[in-house]
């Protein structure tokens, strides 16, 4: 079993959603990169997802195109992605990694060596949000053969025909953007949410996880009565991002960065028990 399907197979015996938490490989250093990815487990993220630094991040809102500038600037590379991956499995051999970004450096580096190292290091799936289901012989079908989950992303506009071609190879989880945008944007009524998922759960046996646009634990709490995994991103890298000094880290960024997790964490998994946040 996979640290993804142990993941959602324990909290399903919970009774309780996930906390997926977004953060950027190497904002806004390296060495504060690793510290936060170490802390964030015991803040309550039950899944990480780790942004590859990329110039051109087209999905992503200005809080997290800032935090791929100052990740690029600090030096980080995809290389240096996987070393932290490593870095970080060195104490923490349980809490899934998810890669998620673009294809191009993973192209640059190479897809064999890309998926050797990406292994090796402990990372346990992949989300590249610029390669379609018809280009799954690019890097999915490879991934999934070296034994990473290809996680796709499903959004409103995703109709019946389309949703039957993106959920051929998905594997892990399936990630719902629950607007038609970009990061950070406008939320979804938590209408729109359940309709959604109601809808995804016809189509697979898969978890499925909610984000884009859900900043607070309240709005966390919400997601997590009716998907599997609730994502939050943006508000992560903003509330680092006010931490700094000049762009550089601060003895606040750290901590204060993990007690936004915190709230967030209390929020999700107090939701199935009637409680707000």
């Amino acid at each position: 079993m996979s640290r993804l399907d142990a993941t959602f197979h324990r909290l399903k015996l919970e009774n309780r959603a996930a906390l997926v938490t977004f953060v950027t490989s190497g904002d806004p250093d390296y060495h504060t990169s690793l510290a936060l990815l170490r802390g964030l487990p015991g803040a309550g993220a039950d899944i990480i997802e780790l942004g590859m630094a990329f110039t051109d991040p087209m999905a992503d809102g200005p809080v997290i195109q800032a935090a791929n500038l100052r990740a690029l600037a600090g030096g980080q590379t995809l290389a240096k992605t996987l070393t932290l991956v490593e870095a970080f499995r060195a104490t923490d051999q349980t809490t899934p990694i998810v890669l998620m970004g673009y294809y191009n450096p993973i192209h640059s580096m190479g897809v064999p060596a890309f998926l050797e190292r990406a292994k090796a290091a402990g990372v346990d799936g992949l989300i590249i949000v610029d390669l379609p289901a018809e280009e799954d012989s690019e890097l999915c079908l490879p991934s999934q053969s070296a034994g990473l989950d290809f996680i796709r992303l499903v959004t409103p506009t995703t109709d019946a025909y389309r949703l039957q071609t993106v959920m051929r190879h998905t594997r892990g989880f399936v990630y719902y953007v629950s607007i038609a945008g970009i990061t950070g944007a406008a939320s979804a009524t938590d209408q729109a949410i359940a309709d959604a998922v109601s809808r995804l759960r016809a189509a697979t046996d898969l978890p499925i996880a909610v984000g884009f646009g859900i900043r607070t634990p309240a709005a966390a709490a919400s997601v997590a009565r009716v998907a599997d995994a609730t994502v939050v991103g943006s508000a992560i890298v903003q509330t680092l991002a006010d931490s700094l000094l000049n762009g550089k880290a601060t003895p606040h960024t750290v901590p204060q960065t993990l007690a936004l997790v915190q709230e967030l964490a209390a929020g999700v998994r107090a939701a199935r028990l009637g409680a707000t946040a």
